[in-house]
């Protein structure tokens, strides 16, 4: 009886759940191919064009470039940040992550509007040196730079759960039998993140392949600009569905290059024994070096936006800004933002832990599916769910779960990314004796496993809150009515050119979510 009792409770608690998980997600790609159906020869022929290809290669050249950046930015940091003596390492911790709450948009313009050829940093150095014009930050340049400095937390913060769940002794084993820092890090290190590195690696590629907001404001054409102005251009929704399904075909092929990067990495994933105390390595003579890093990313991705948007938050002030429905707009904001981190993250243990603990055709296609919405843009899941909802379910149209559900097809992967990477390192040995001594599978789960991908949980939740604080065209067109957010107010400021009106609810939207990552960086920070 025991098996088809085991059977049983993996379907009730693993495989449908998933599966329901599954439906959701790809209920955009359903309307896709509908609308794609329904494509005549000329909507067909937008796929052959010149133009078409030439943007295919924009946005495959941007997803290459901003991945491989921030993956050797984030390795970087998040070692010198846990396995170091950098002093300040904490804050340093924190201060590095934070960039994640600044919306593209926002930190695109703040960008353009700073460093462009007539922007403030021209206006100081004019009188000083006699600049008349800066180099144009527009284009590949600026969108590379924005999207690298603005998405690197999505791979730092796994890298980091996972260097604080290793077990020190194997590290230690290195030392002992001779090998240095380089060659510990190498060897032994290294193999231990790579699925960390991995799938955050594969969000990087995900977050910049479906970007809006820093290719439109930086004037570099990508598939996903080329999609919006499709549907709110030319109205042809046939066409943007085609080319949405490219997209889709692309995030497919990338999840695949994901996989099998795992392949060698898998056999070092479950060999430790917990988290322990790791020995800080001293930097020596490369302290300095570290610390001009650490410095030189905070203040580009950091200091630099909070700088211009305190200059416009100044410009409004002596207008006399509005401030009550910002204020209902942050806790808006903050509502939409908790509640999808809590539903994302609850979606994202069904398939996380199959994909770990029961690896088969059914985890792997359920995890690779899970990953398409991420890729979407938002404007594309929010007429899915439009589409749907007047057919289906119109009680919820216009509706907070319709746009939680949104926000659970758009960012599932970043809670699933995390958390998978934690159980990775979790030996199933230790479940294993959990269920030898009579506990269930599912208290096992909440008393042994659960406390141990704590990291990961924490990092998964983060990521998604921050994400959703910032998301723009899905909460734009599925919002209830008068649900406005911060990331609206922003954007309708922003749209209209009231740069100055714009700043209140900029400063907030960053403001507000700091102190969720503050505390999620620094809860599980060692002393």
């Amino acid at each position: 009886m025991a098996g088809p009792q085991v059977s049983t409770r993996r379907l009730l608690l693993l495989y449908l759940p998933s599966a329901l998980v599954v439906l959701a997600v790809l209920l955009p790609v359903a309307y896709l191919i509908l609308r794609a159906l329904e494509a005549d020869a000329r909507s067909w022929n937008v796929l052959l064009r010149t133009s078409t290809l030439r943007i295919l290669a924009n946005s495959l050249i941007l997803t290459a470039a901003v991945t491989a950046a921030t993956v050797l930015l984030s390795v970087t940091l998040a070692w010198l940040t846990v396995r170091t003596d950098l002093p300040g390492r904490r804050i340093w911790a924190l201060l590095t992550a934070l960039p994640l709450v600044i919306p593209s948009y926002v930190g695109a313009y703040l960008a353009a509007s700073a460093l462009g050829p007539r922007g403030l940093l021209q206006g100081i150095l004019s009188p000083l040196f006699g600049i008349d014009r800066l180099p144009s930050i527009y284009g590949f340049p600026g969108a590379f730079i924005t999207l690298t400095l603005l998405s690197f937390p999505l791979v730092m913060l796994p890298v980091r759960a996972a260097l604080q769940r290793m077990d020190p002794a194997l590290e230690d084993s290195a030392r002992s039998l001779g090998q240095g820092t380089w060659g510990v890090f190498r060897k032994v290190t290294l193999p231990h993140l790579r699925p960390s590195i991995a799938a955050g690696a594969l969000l990087v590629a995900l977050y910049s392949l479906r970007d809006f907001g820093a290719v439109s404001i930086m004037r570099f054409t990508t598939f996903t600009r080329a999609i919006y102005i499709q549907y709110e251009s030319a109205f042809d929704r046939s066409s943007a569905a085609l080319l949405s399904l490219v997209l889709v075909a692309i995030t497919m092929l990338l999840l695949s290059l994901e996989l099998r990067s795992r392949r060698d990495g898998r056999r070092y994933s479950s060999a430790d024994n917990g988290p322990g105390k790791h020995a800080r390595i001293q930097l020596g003579r490369w302290r300095w070096p570290a610390l001009v890093l650490c410095a030189g990313v905070v203040t580009l991705a950091l200091v630099l936006p909070a700088l211009v948007l305190a200059y416009w938050l100044l410009r409004a002030l002596q207008q006399g800004p509005e401030l009550t429905g910002t204020l209902l707009a942050a806790g808006n904001s903050l509502v939409a933002s908790s509640l999808a981190a809590i539903l994302v993250l609850a979606a994202s243990i069904p398939i996380a832990v199959l994909a770990v603990r029961l690896p088969g055709a059914w985890s792997r296609w359920s995890e690779r599916l899970a990953h398409v919405g991420f890729a979407l843009p938002g404007i594309v899941v929010a007429l899915a769910l439009v589409f749907f909802g007047i057919r289906a379910s119109r009680f919820l149209y216009q509706t907070l779960p319709m746009l939680l559900l949104a926000y659970l097809i758009l960012f599932l992967p970043l809670a699933i990314g995390s958390l998978r990477s934690s159980l990775l390192q979790v030996p199933s040995i230790l479940e294993e004796a959990g269920r030898s001594l009579g506990r269930s599978p599912l208290e096992v789960f909440r008393r042994v496993t659960l406390p141990l991908v704590r990291p990961g949980l924490v990092a998964g939740a983060a990521l998604v809150f921050l994400t959703a604080m910032k998301e723009l065209q899905a909460t734009l067109i599925l919002s209830p009515f008068g649900f406005t957010t911060l990331a609206t107010e922003v954007w309708s400021s922003v749209s209209e050119a009231f740069f100055a009106r714009a700043a209140g609810p900029a400063l907030l939207l960053i403001l507000v979510s700091s102190v969720p990552m503050a505390y999620f960086v620094l809860r599980d920070e060692p002393a």
